[in-house]
């Protein structure tokens, strides 16, 4: 099996990869090779047995996306996009890359005869826009507020056209806010929620932009890359017509984000948190969905985490080595 991660030098996806490096395989099938792509050079995983590829370049020019179909890859992981906050503040990056690169992507397998692909698209529960039910349901629909929502929002619909008409296989995932994120804080306007749990726990300060009562979804990396096997291996037939899912998560305030922390790590650690009100934080927050009841993904097999202390944990475990700063 051929498996391609496009976005492979991102967060997720080089957990992805290094998943799958530790399986070698994918479902019942062996691995025989995995490309990564990005924008800047992926790293290979530790302790692969199968042949890797590391490829650099822009999605967003036609004869990149031809040329990585080109060896026909059985899997497709769509991953590459550049975050909410970016997208909203340079409105033609954000379309030439989250929606041009993710056309020219799909025309390029549509034109490749007796080719037909899964692919698994990442898409966001920003494709929701206010206002929200007390949770918002498979039923509901989908009117962004956002730039980075209509580009994802466009995204599925082109997904589920392709696949209609069998020129793919596709299978698109609405990623709840993945939490807490590694490394350095990027430009995502939901960064805050992973940095006032990433930062204290490595012993430095966070700052906390909106109130304790903003409520959000959450998942951890782990579930983010439990979601995305599953979407490659499920059978298309079980998922139907609907091939855009929303992803379960946990849905809890800030407050219950920093009592969590408090349980794990303790007062010291939760005193690194300084609050400074940021408005323009605030009011687009204000118009992010909150909860959500996931039946279909539930029915389907989609598993995420039973709390938020288990989140931290994970963290803890995987990116600081059990250590806490």
């Amino acid at each position: 099996m051929k498996i391609l991660i496009i976005g492979g030098g991102g967060m997720i996806g080089r957990k992805l990869a290094g998943r799958l490096a530790t399986d070698g395989k994918l479902g019942e099938r062996e691995i025989s090779e995995l490309t990564l792509f990005d924008v800047v050079s992926p790293d290979a995983p530790d302790n692969c047995t199968f042949q890797i590829k590391l490829r650099t370049g822009d999605l967003s020019k036609v004869d990149e996306a031809k040329s990585l179909v080109a060896e026909r890859p059985d899997i497709i992981f769509h991953l590459a996009a550049i975050v909410s906050g970016e997208a909203e503040e340079d409105f033609a990056k954000g379309y030439r890359i989250n929606l041009d690169g993710t056309r020219h992507l799909l025309d390029a397998v549509c034109a490749i005869r007796e080719y037909v692909p899964r692919v698994v698209f990442t898409s966001s529960i920003a494709v929701f826009g206010a206002p929200f039910p007390d949770a918002i349901t498979d039923d509901f629909h989908t009117t962004p507020l956002t730039s980075y929502g209509t580009q994802k929002a466009i995204g599925e619909l082109l997904l589920s056209d392709f696949t209609r008409r069998g020129m793919m296989d596709g299978v698109g995932i609405r990623l709840p806010t993945i939490c807490v994120r590694p490394g350095s804080p990027n430009k995502a306007a939901s960064g805050f929620f992973s940095n006032i749990i990433r930062e204290p726990l490595a012993g430095a300060e966070a700052v906390l932009p909106v109130a304790d009562d903003v409520q959000h979804w959450h998942a951890s990396p782990r579930s983010a890359v439990g979601f995305l096997l599953h979407a490659a291996t499920i059978d298309g037939a079980d998922v139907g017509p609907r091939r855009n899912l929303t992803m379960p998560g946990i849905a809890v305030t800030v407050g219950e984000q920093i009592e969590a922390l408090r349980i794990v790590a303790g007062d010291n650690v939760v005193s690194r948190i300084r609050r400074v009100p940021d408005e323009k934080i605030i009011h687009m927050v204000s118009g992010w969905p909150r909860n959500f009841r996931t039946d279909r993904a539930i029915r389907l097999g989609f598993q995420a985490d039973a709390s938020f202390e288990q989140i931290i944990r994970a963290h803890v475990d995987d990116e600081l080595g059990g250590n806490i700063g």
